[in-house]
């Protein structure tokens, strides 16, 4: 956390922002080089309009759900994918300057944090929601079936996001191992890009054309499927080592 004192400006705050990053490590290009350089912007000048976490939190709902809202209200079109993307991309913004504005004021809160991780299960369920809604009342689909894809790519999503969570929760009440971590990989960086919900957002540019987001929707389901199978592997084995490695020896 860092301490911080009531007169500091935005630039003293956003230097001390850029002193006080988590770990790149487990976090796509887009994140490390976008979205959180733009949220740190975002908490610098939240912190000097006086606004706490909770507000930013609040506000990052209020882009992202307004942007979601506007999928499933409007006919799809250039001009709507564009102001969609504008809100998610603005809403994902300030989900990260949150957190950051947090260890600026030197506070966190089991209550920010249970907001937080609130906000962003439901922005993960709408989205897709709102698309198999968009899909129902605008697209001139081929067939019923495509209504299920939204379906499939929401129970993906959840699970990624759920079963990372409950990952991370876990790993902190075992005992880490000395040592330095791994180093940061930026293969891997690149390799997130695809599930990074800054891409997901993207995706939305293409609202234009409706045979262009509904390939583009499939494609990254696909990639959401094969990367849930493989983060539960993953994440299984993880914690059945440090089962294993914190059991009792006789």
């Amino acid at each position: 956390m860092v301490g911080t004192g009531r007169a500091m400006g935005y630039r003293t705050a956003l230097e001390r922002l850029r002193a006080a990053q988590k770990s790149a490590k487990g976090v796509s290009l887009y994140s490390r080089y976008v979205n959180r350089p733009v949220g740190r912007r975002l908490a610098a000048a939240a912190y000097r309009l006086g606004l706490t976490p909770d507000h930013v939190t609040l506000l990052s709902a209020l882009c992202s759900g307004a942007a979601l809202a506007a999928v499933a209200l409007c006919a799809p079109s250039w001009p709507l994918g564009v102001a969609v993307w504008a809100g998610l991309f603005l809403g994902f913004a300030l989900d990260s300057a949150d957190g950051q504005l947090a260890r600026l004021r030197g506070v966190s809160s089991p209550a920010g944090e249970w907001l937080d991780h609130v906000v962003d299960c439901a922005k993960i369920t709408a989205l897709h929601g709102v698309v198999l809604i968009s899909f129902y009342r605008f697209f001139e689909l081929p067939g019923d079936g495509w209504l299920l894809l939204p379906l499939g790519f929401q129970l993906a999503a959840v699970v990624i996001f759920f079963g990372g969570l409950l990952t991370d929760q876990l790993k902190r009440r075992a005992p880490r191992p000395d040592g330095p971590g791994a180093p940061v990989s930026r293969l891997r960086a690149v390799a997130l890009l695809p599930v990074d919900y800054g891409a997901l957002c993207l995706l939305f540019l293409l609202l234009g054309d409706e045979r262009a987001f509904r390939f583009g929707y499939a494609a990254l389901a696909l990639v959401y499927g094969l990367f849930c199978a493989a983060f539960s592997v993953k994440w299984f084995r993880e914690l059945s080592a440090l089962s294993a490695s914190s059991a009792p020896r006789s």
